[in-house]
């Protein structure tokens, strides 16, 4: 199913295809990542195909409740797991709202229609200890790249951004003077958020600024506050392959990812003492239900 999606994708020719990019370009236009919008066009793509290969005449509005029960179930022949079909379905329903919202369609064919039930699995958090040395290891080297290293690191475990955040910031997203240091977060859809820094934080970004960034930013207009080694702004796979590598040099068998550092920052804060709504508006959730997840690592995340 998922190759033949693909020869869909290549035809876009159809009212169903257009619809499907109608779909994706509202997404891009409420704030959504490019690693999102290209989730949902694989799965509609798939759910494409499936419409106009199987449905009598090939449109989104001969979709109803039993082609939907048919979809999920190619899917479970083909062997895709729970969680994939979920997410699956879950990108279905969103384009059908659009379509319902839109006035192409009278209803949501998936409305009513849970589909395969996926446990919820706990966000993965360490212990403080394991944290303390993986912020160790850039620490140890003097060159600029480990400068940098460590401001990062340490600006996502005090914040508890993500790395998307991390990588976009800008040297005037980094507010160091006054009693209070802060970090104005720019978030997803322009709901930008003043986070406060720890010490060490501050330390590491002072020392990453005035003496190793002059060296890496070879082209002064660069604004990026994280630029990689050819003075352009650091991606999400250049932190990437940075975080793994210092992970490793943890050891023990700890399994650290960037989301890891997010998740940590929550369970700590939480176990710490730090309330609720604090720990909510730091990590930029829109609903405590988002973040009170946290408080069941809050007891084992100290470490």
């Amino acid at each position: 199913m998922a190759a033949l999606a693909r020869a869909f994708s290549s035809e876009a020719s159809s009212p169903l295809a257009q619809a499907v990019r109608d779909f994706l370009g509202h997404l891009a236009r409420r704030g959504a990542s490019v690693n999102t919008i290209a989730a949902y066009r694989g799965d509609l793509e798939q759910l494409a195909y499936f419409v106009e290969t199987r449905q009598t005449g090939g449109s989104y509005s001969t979709v109803d409740r039993a082609a939907i029960e048919q979809f999920v179930a190619g899917l479970k022949e083909s062997g895709y797991r729970d969680a994939s079909i979920a997410r699956k379905l879950a990108a279905a329903r969103s384009f059908f709202v659009f379509l319902a919202n839109e006035g192409a369609l009278s209803a949501d064919p998936t409305a009513g229609y849970a589909g395969p039930r996926v446990a919820r699995v706990l966000p993965r958090a360490v212990g403080a200890k394991e944290i303390a040395r993986l912020l160790q290891q850039p620490a140890r080297r003097s060159t600029p790249e480990a400068k940098r290293d460590r401001a990062m690191l340490e600006l996502l475990y005090a914040t508890g951004m993500r790395v998307s955040e991390l990588v976009s910031l800008d040297i005037e997203n980094i507010y160091l003077e006054g009693k209070r240091p802060f970090v104005r977060c720019p978030g997803r859809r322009d709901d930008a958020r003043d986070v406060p820094i720890t010490r060490r934080c501050y330390d590491a970004l002072v020392d990453y600024l005035e003496s190793a960034r002059p060296l890496m930013a070879r082209n002064g207009a660069e604004r990026a506050l994280f630029v990689n080694t050819r003075g352009g702004r650091m991606t999400r796979q250049g932190f990437w392959f940075v975080l793994k590598g210092y992970a490793r040099a943890v050891g023990g068998g700890v399994k650290i990812t960037p989301h890891t550092l997010r998740h940590s920052f929550a369970a700590h804060k939480l176990g710490g003492g730090e309330s609720l709504r604090n720990v909510q508006q730091m990590l930029g959730h829109s609903a405590p239900s988002s973040t009170r997840i946290y408080s069941r690592l809050a007891g084992g995340g100290e470490g």
